[in-house]
């Protein structure tokens, strides 16, 4: 499963086993700089149908799970 989302990995990506969306999205806000921020206190719980609602806590876990 993937370290970030919990979707099904598809391959070991930035460091950790991560699904393709994970690893683009990782990518895009690597590259691009992109500057998020949470609405709910930083608590947002990134599974595979959340995990396009909070950028900024998908970005945090991302880091937190070694990409």
């Amino acid at each position: 499963p993937c370290k970030v989302c919990g979707d099904e990995a598809s391959g070991f990506h930035y460091g950790v086993d991560s699904c393709e969306g994970c690893k683009g999205f990782f990518r895009r806000c690597i590259m691009q700089g992109i500057n998020h921020q949470c609405v709910a206190n930083e608590r947002c719980e990134i599974t595979p149908f959340s995990r396009n609602s909070c950028q900024w806590c998908r970005f945090k876990k991302c880091f937190a799970v070694g990409m």
